[in-house]
């Protein structure tokens, strides 16, 4: 579901995504720092029967709430993922990987020098290739939910190259 938020949602030809955690991944976290409290208290009296509860269990969900805080937005000609922006005009060849290429994106093609905002929840990712020459990154893999409309907006912002000067020698 994309982000709207914002007085009447994102204006044409930008694009707003939140990369939050899927409600049935809560759970298990959540009983995994329930059932290490009750390790920690282990039926002592005192401190020990309420601290651990108190510290753990808000820390578990204190993480599953910052796993899910990464934005992807693109507005104003630049690309925004996480902190890291792409001005567009740096933006080249941009691919789309579904779920049977993720492991070879990922995998033994991926360049150690990549920008990577990967969460293994959203399935699809997005590559967009950085034609900075003065950046050291060669591109940029992160993932998206809607990587059709993110697709659209990115070409849609992203600024129309000037035609080659075509003198015939007249």
């Amino acid at each position: 579901m994309s982000d709207t938020s914002g007085a009447g949602g994102p204006a044409p030809g930008e694009y707003r995504e939140r990369l939050h955690l899927t409600w049935y991944l809560w759970p298990l976290p959540l009983l995994a720092a329930g059932l290490l409290a009750a390790e920690i208290h282990m039926g002592y009296p005192g401190v020990r029967a309420w601290l651990p509860y108190a510290v753990i269990i808000p820390l578990a969900l204190l993480l599953l709430w910052r796993a899910g805080r990464t934005r992807v937005r693109v507005a104003d000609g630049e690309l925004w993922v996480g902190d890291a922006h792409l001005p567009l005009r740096h933006a080249g060849t941009i691919a789309v990987h579904d779920e049977r290429n993720k492991r070879r994106v990922l995998g033994p093609h991926l360049d150690p020098a990549a920008f990577l905002v990967h969460r293994s929840w959203v399935r699809p990712l997005v590559r967009v290739e950085v034609t900075d020459p003065e950046d050291p990154t060669p591109y940029w893999v992160f993932s998206t939910r809607h990587p059709e409309r993110l697709v659209a907006a990115l070409r849609e912002q992203q600024p129309v190259a000037a035609p080659a000067d075509r003198s015939d020698g007249d």
